[in-house]
């Protein structure tokens, strides 16, 4: 299988390229750096923008499969970068496909675009897009997966795979973070613990989209849908960050916020942070602390039963893994 990635040297997107890699298929890259240890491994990689539209569609000629994975994640940041290279490189993607003749696209999406403002608690994919984000980053990714899904024809396959909370060895922002907050003394428990999240251990994420990819084609049971991906089985949120914390040799949190505290500072740093343009991002966002504070797990029963996925890797094996490639300190004097 001819295969292109956008977005290759990414956590998500490197992880999708050196798994297809391994078992043979032609693969290429396409991003907007460099990637040396990708391009280590014999997998070819093109320099570009995924908002480019002439470079993708020259690109994808001769290609079976493209796995969309580029986008701008985070919880704050420009709307029109948002929107350009969420909602407009997704669409250049979609018209390079047809331009191309590539037969599947394969879109990354996230439990983000059905996340409103209520906890979500084992639904499945028919759980409607809320009437109102608080994250430009879930608006914008919504707005992307709605192109990818109706784009779906008898020229063009196409699926969108939602994983959850992607960590593991390498990961360059979700535990990394958490780690680092905790090291410094900044860590706030947002909530009273009880909530219930999904995550999903890189490598079962990277299975997912070859999975899916594998079984898509035009008229088939994945084409034109949406599916939710994960460990199989939600953690208690805060139980599992202050185990993991102890394991790395950082600090549990200190503090602890209720969950409408947390919403009434995140509007008033979003307020802040916007009408004095600062740069970064506000410590806290009302969308940050709905994550942090409220149960959203979901059902993967559809992906078990249209693309065969199941969670290879448990989350004690992917803990294990992660702890062992994470440097730990010594807090005794701190």
């Amino acid at each position: 299988m001819r295969a292109l990635v956008t977005g290759g040297g990414g956590f998500v997107g490197s992880h999708v390229a050196l798994l297809l890699h391994r078992r043979g298929d032609e693969v290429t890259v396409l991003g907007r750096s460099a990637y040396p240890a990708i391009e280590s491994q014999g997998i070819r990689a093109i320099r570009g923008d995924v908002r480019n539209g002439d470079l993708l569609a020259e690109s994808f000629r001769g290609m079976d499969v493209v796995f969309h994975v580029a986008g701008i994640p985070g919880i704050w940041g420009d709307r029109r970068l948002f929107e350009t290279v969420n909602v407009g490189g997704t669409r250049s993607v979609i018209a390079a496909c047809r331009t191309a003749g590539v037969p599947r696209l394969v879109f990354t999406s996230s439990p983000s675009v059905v996340f409103g403002t209520e906890a979500l608690c084992g639904v499945d994919e028919s759980q409607p897009y809320p009437e109102r984000y608080e994250s430009v980053y879930a608006e914008t990714k919504a707005a992307a997966e709605k192109l990818v899904l109706t784009a779906n024809d008898g020229q063009l396959a196409t699926v969108a795979i939602r994983p959850h909370m992607v960590w593991g060895p390498g990961d360059p922002n979700l535990i990394p973070r958490v780690i680092e907050r905790a090291r410094q003394g900044r860590l706030i428990q947002v909530g009273d613990g009880s909530n219930l999240v999904d995550i999903t251990y890189i490598d079962n994420c990277a299975a997912a989209h070859v999975l899916a990819a594998d079984a898509l084609q035009a008229g088939g049971a994945c084409a034109g849908k949406a599916y939710f991906v994960s460990q199989g089985e939600p953690v208690r949120l805060w139980s599992w960050l202050v185990e993991l914390l102890e394991a790395v040799g950082a600090p549990p949190p200190r503090r602890t916020i209720s969950y409408a505290t947390a919403h009434r500072a995140g509007a008033i740093l979003e307020t802040v942070y916007r009408l004095l343009r600062l740069r970064g991002e506000p410590r806290m966002t009302r969308f940050l602390a709905g994550q942090l504070a409220k149960s959203h797990y979901f059902c993967i029963d559809a992906a078990r039963r249209d693309f065969g996925y199941e969670p290879a890797v448990s989350t004690e094996e992917g803990v294990r893994r992660l702890v062992a490639s994470t440097p730990a300190r010594s807090f005794r004097n701190s």
